[in-house]
């Protein structure tokens, strides 16, 4: 089964802060595309990475083609069609960008959406931007929709300040677009807070589909109630075993356990393609799913760890 998000990278600050350097990704069979990243370092506002560093706010850049799209060459000799920059920020700080890229062809199917409230004057949050592969229809729908704090999948997340996951998307009560879900074959979400400016309310959502999942697996795990640095499984959607969520239930991943816990304790994006031989219940669990790619996210609000979200390609 292909996936939605063909390739995952991170970039961190180096350390005098002054440019990005490389600091992990997954590319799957994209040789080619990962040498030609590696070597990379982007400046301050200077090609994906660069920008989402400088606007402080997710990027989606629909043409790779772009001219301060500086890997152009290499994405179009890997399919590579569409890229997603995340920033991930702690108050003034940036910790890490996240970019994920999407390929196309007539069977990729799915959506990433960029949805935003300015609180100083608006009351609904909008569709900024969106790609939605072969589903174009979704396109004019998304951009016509508003959602209040607390319904659909942006607003809901909107309310919670955590990341949400939404099973069954043609029967979930908060979405509110089930008909296009359905005749898409839109089937999960996952909705992510972005915490990068003040009153500035940011959600990305990533609408996955039977045939083409966004990830073949999401977790939200949240830092222990107790204080004690262990992570503990909230929600989770799992593609090959729906059942998996219950060998978590009332398991705590100890501190130094598991990559996700290395995202929590440092603050940075995780990646790994091992991790089905984690001796944690993480990897035990990934292990008898089959999934040994994995990327953890952490979402930080002014400074604080709010949550880390797996990622299982």
């Amino acid at each position: 089964m292909r996936t939605f998000i063909q390739v995952t990278e991170i970039w961190t600050p180096t350390a005098d802060r002054s440019m990005l350097q490389y600091h992990g990704g997954l590319y799957g069979s994209h040789h080619a595309f990962k040498a030609a990243s590696q070597k990379l370092v982007f400046g301050y506002g200077e090609g994906l990475p660069g920008r989402a560093w400088e606007t402080r706010q997710p990027i989606l850049l629909k043409n790779l083609q772009e001219w301060y799209f500086l890997r152009g060459e290499a994405a179009a000799k890997a399919g590579l069609t569409c890229g997603l920059a995340l920033p991930i920020f702690a108050g003034d700080y940036l910790l890490a960008v996240v970019v994920f890229f999407c390929g196309t062809d007539d069977d990729h199917v799915g959506a990433i959406e960029l949805w935003h409230n300015d609180s100083a004057r608006d009351s609904d949050m909008g569709l900024v931007d969106g790609y939605f592969g072969i589903a174009d229809s979704l396109q004019w729908k998304a951009k016509a929709t508003r959602f209040m704090r607390g319904f659909g999948l942006p607003g809901l997340v909107w309310q919670t300040g955590q990341p949400e996951i939404m099973q069954d998307l043609v029967n979930a009560d908060r979405f509110l677009r089930k008909d296009d879900a359905r005749r898409v074959g839109l089937n999960k979400g996952l909705g992510l807070p972005v915490f990068s400016q003040p009153d500035q309310n940011r959600v990305v959502a990533f609408l996955s589909a039977r045939g083409t999942p966004i990830a073949r697996r999401f977790e939200v795990w949240h830092p222990s109630p107790d204080g004690a640095g262990n992570l503990v499984f909230t929600q989770g959607v799992c593609d090959t075993d729906p059942e998996f969520a219950a060998a978590y239930q009332g398991v705590a991943l100890p501190r130094g356990s598991s990559m996700l816990n290395r995202c929590a304790e440092t603050g940075l994006p995780q990646v790994t393609d091992a991790m089905a031989f984690e001796a944690s219940v993480a990897g035990v669990s990934a292990h008898a799913a089959g999934y040994t790619e994995a990327l953890a996210m952490p979402v930080v609000e002014a400074g604080r760890l709010k949550a880390v979200v797996a990622f299982y390609f």
